[in-house]
């Protein structure tokens, strides 16, 4: 699978580009912490007045700070299901796709799917973030535990057997109950916060990914970037992105910027 090198990238292209969707993990983040760079990098997104949203599998609880401290105008976490801002106030602001009496009912299986997969595997661990989630369940298998490509599979599997939707994250397996996904997540924030049809405007944004769990943004995106890490999961996408950065997460989502922000010669 051969991706184009971010260097190929139009300039006529990157110039039309007015807006950033992003995930988190391993593409502005390494270790659960932001690089240096990428937060450099939004920063300068923030300047040139591009609007920057962040999509992520993350919790909720999890996504609040950095809510609240990133130059990003939101993220959308639990991949599509909650959203979290800065208001006019400098309060966090949350919104939820899914009504309270719903997401309460669902909560109840999501625990009941999550002690399953427990009880069936017992090698597997829930994700040491899983106390801010309000919404899915999430399985660790490579940020502070292993599961083999085989474990993985199996946890999908169990999810899947359960209801649930399932996607594979660079580091957890997340389970939840509804229709919506990262796509669907940016389509709901772009129309909340800027008051405009996403998919009538796919020319002019450009999603920065790494993992299983993006490909639908990959596929979605006519300008869709993977960080150089993301050749590790190439042979699990089912749609890979169009270009690929030179250098691995924070660092190549700088690159992605970079580019941008080159095609508009009136930015300094």
């Amino acid at each position: 699978m051969n991706l184009i090198p971010l260097s190929h990238w139009c300039c006529t292209d990157r110039a039309a580009v007015h807006g950033v969707l992003t995930d988190i993990d391993d593409t502005l983040t390494t270790a659960g912490a932001i690089t240096r760079e990428a937060l450099a990098a939004l920063h300068r997104l923030r300047t040139a007045g591009l609007p920057v949203f962040a999509i992520t599998g993350r919790p909720a609880g999890w996504s609040e700070a950095f809510a609240l401290a990133w130059p990003v105008n939101a993220i959308v976490a639990e991949n599509g299901a909650v959203a979290l801002h800065r208001g006019a106030n400098g309060q966090l602001q949350k919104a939820y796709l899914q009504s309270e009496p719903l997401r309460r009912a669902n909560f109840a299986r999501l625990q009941a799917v999550a002690q399953h997969i427990l009880q069936t595997l017992p090698q597997a661990r829930l994700a040491t973030d899983s106390p801010g989630r309000e919404t899915d369940i999430a399985i660790d298998h490579s940020e502070f535990a292993h599961l083999s490509e085989a474990a993985i599979a199996q946890v999908v599997v169990l999810m899947h057997a359960g209801g649930l939707n399932a996607t594979v994250s660079s580091i957890h397996i997340n389970g939840w109950i509804g229709g919506h996904d990262k796509l669907e997540g940016a389509r709901w924030i772009v129309r909340e916060q800027l008051g405009r049809d996403l998919d009538n405007e796919l020319e002019r944004w450009v999603y920065v990914g790494d993992s299983p769990n993006d490909a639908r943004m990959f596929g979605h995106f006519p300008h869709s970037v993977g960080v150089a890490n993301v050749a590790r999961f190439l042979p699990a996408l089912s749609h890979p992105p169009r270009y690929i950065t030179p250098s691995e997460r924070g660092a190549g989502f700088a690159e992605v910027v970079d580019a941008l922000l080159a095609a508009r010669p009136s930015v300094a």
